[in-house]
């Protein structure tokens, strides 16, 4: 899909406005393209994991200090950052006391693809190479992310910022900072260029990274990478991955996404359990599936892509048991712009059949948009470019806001709350 990636960096880099929810405005002209009674986190009410969630988030909405983690992984959607970040928004912004921190991201402009717009790490470019697991002739370790980073020059410097055209009503700070990279490679020393910044470090060699612990709170810092030894051979840092810490109580939302990944280039990822093991996650959103399937009726293997399905949702058990689990099933897309995708449908009762066997919920958005074919309708009506698999700013703002009316609807049918209170509550937000 490298054609539809220079539409989705486009799409990324339009002038943001504030948030605000789309649907009602919406209503009237797109409407129709939108099946309203199928936005439901489905079998979220016979779900343990589920019910113990949302007591939580309805805890800190009610103005209670407690900590929440929602960790979304997922492709191109997901990198881009567009509707996981409007979510995050509306999540943060629930209270005063919500906001937790910015958590775990990844600098993918090093790595020379596209960047979220919602924080900034950069340096000179022209000195890394990037490495993603979706692209078979890469090889690097790889983490969390499923990219990869490596400088092999001199040096350089990073520029971190933890906002960038975000829109809570506070900005991020952060007084810790974890900076994962191959540790089990000593070539490099990274220092902190500002000299009146008071700080400790660890390394920790298991989890491949150096935490560095602030005496106070910033939202900004440069970190000098610098060779050890000149005449080292085939030195390589190899950046894979930066978290923003704070103690902040609230809703911690980290997305993780790589351009073009599916669940068998997730698994080139050697380091991704043994750094997702550093977390806790009380819900896990999984939107992997759209290149899966991304190829003609013919060459689609269901039962492998069921087999890798349920190896992710397993090793995210191994983790954390008690974690809710929410299956998502890709939106509808056409192969190569031109051929209807019946694989799409085969993945849908696949997704439907695990969630029964392990007690999960579904997000189908398959079936909100409409189903085969509708990405046609969804394009004509400029809520998707030619491509058909990515959405335009409209589209994913539509997306995102589905999404929380479907979470809301959940969470009220699970605690009792009022739903339009809680509805109004976030429509109104208008960060």
């Amino acid at each position: 899909m490298k054609y539809a990636l220079t539409i989705l960096f486009l799409l990324i880099n339009v002038t943001l406005s504030a948030q605000q929810y789309v649907l009602d405005s919406i209503e009237p002209t797109l409407g129709s393209l939108i099946n309203r009674e199928a936005n439901t986190f489905k079998m979220a009410s016979e779900s343990p994991a589920f019910n113990q969630f949302f007591a939580k988030l309805d805890s800190i909405y009610s103005g209670k200090k407690d900590k929440l983690h929602i960790f979304h992984i997922g492709g191109s959607h997901i990198q881009a950052d567009i509707y996981s970040n409007k979510i995050r928004t509306y999540l943060q912004n629930t209270n005063e006391v919500s906001q937790g921190q910015r958590g775990f991201v990844f600098p993918y402009h090093l790595a020379h693809t596209n960047n979220p717009s919602n924080y900034r790490i950069s340096a000179n470019r022209d000195l890394w190479q990037g490495y993603r697991c979706s692209i078979r002739k890469d090889s690097i370790a790889w983490g969390l992310a499923g990219v990869t980073a490596a400088l092999r020059v001199y040096e350089d410097t990073i520029y971190l910022k933890s906002n960038h055209r975000n829109y809570t009503k506070k900005p991020y700070d952060f007084n810790k900072l974890r900076l994962f990279y191959n540790t089990w490679k000593n070539d490099y020393e990274v220092n902190i260029l500002d000299e009146q910044l008071e700080f400790t470090d660890t390394l920790n060699l298991d989890k491949m990274y150096r935490e560095y612990r602030f005496s106070s709170n910033i939202d900004s810092l440069a970190l000098q990478v610098r060779l050890k030894d000149t005449t080292a051979v085939n030195p390589e840092f190899a950046l894979m991955g930066v978290e923003f810490m704070n103690d902040n109580e609230g809703i911690e939302y980290t997305s993780i996404g790589v351009n073009g990944a599916s669940f068998d280039y997730y698994q080139r990822a050697a380091y991704f359990e043994k750094q997702l093991d550093l977390y806790k996650p009380d819900l896990f959103i999984i939107s992997i599936g759209t290149n899966d399937a991304y190829m003609p009726k013919s060459r689609f293997d269901a039962e492998k892509f069921r087999a890798n399905y349920e190896a992710f949702i397993q090793m995210i058990q191994r983790i954390n048991p008690e974690c809710a689990i929410l299956l998502t099933v890709p939106n509808d897309d056409y192969y190569r712009r031109k051929y209807l995708n019946y694989n799409t449908a085969i993945q849908q009762e696949i997704i439907m059949q695990l969630a029964r066997k392990y007690h999960m919920a579904v997000w189908d958005f398959y079936e909100i948009m409409g189903g085969l074919g509708s990405s046609n309708k969804w394009y004509k009506n400029k809520l998707m470019p030619r491509d058909r698999i990515h959405f335009t700013y409209l589209g994913y703002n539509i997306k995102a806001d589905l999404f929380m009316d479907a979470m809301i609807d959940a969470w009220a049918n699970s605690t009792n709350r009022d739903k339009e209170e809680l509805l109004t509550h976030y429509h109104n937000l208008d960060e």
